[in-house]
């Protein structure tokens, strides 16, 4: 459901997405309201479901993920259970950062970190490959990234 943002809205957004760590204080002097209305607003966007979530953005590398691909997965028969049961296992491993329900050649596309190739390749082998609904699988590694930005533009 599409939410009515206004100008005062959407300069939250945009400040919230660059540093969710900022003071209500500063948000507020930023925006030119007091605290108390600032608050109130920060406290409808997420209620609303706008602000989902607010987390620090990791670097994989530093932290010992030195592998990242994409993995384009279609599924044995594209109906409800078959996704639900894909779904389900696909929940359960942490490795897989993102999964995206797509059109074209794949029926997924999924977002995979790994400590090393062999440490993706067990988990491509012991994992993935096993969940019972996965026909095929097609796995691109990334190389480098150039844009990686969780920034949403705001309309």
């Amino acid at each position: 459901m599409k939410v009515k943002l206004d100008s005062t809205d959407r300069k939250i957004l945009e400040i919230l997405q660059s540093n969710s760590n900022i003071t209500n204080a500063q948000l507020a002097q930023d925006i030119g309201l007091s605290p108390a209305p600032t608050l109130e607003r920060v406290k409808k966007l997420e209620n609303s479901g706008v602000i989902k979530s607010y987390h620090a953005v990791l670097d994989p590398a530093s932290v010992g993920l030195g592998v990242s691909t994409f993995v384009m997965v279609s599924l044995k028969g594209h109906n409800k259970e078959n996704i639900d049961k894909f779904m389900r296992s696909i929940g359960q491993i942490s490795e897989i950062i993102e999964c995206h329900h797509v059109t074209g050649q794949a029926d997924f596309i999924l977002k995979i970190v790994c400590s090393d190739i062999p440490a993706y390749q067990n988990l491509m082998l012991e994992k993935v490959s096993n969940i019972e609904v996965v026909d095929s699988m097609q796995s691109m590694v990334i190389l480098s990234t150039f844009k990686d930005s969780k920034v949403v533009p705001i309309p």
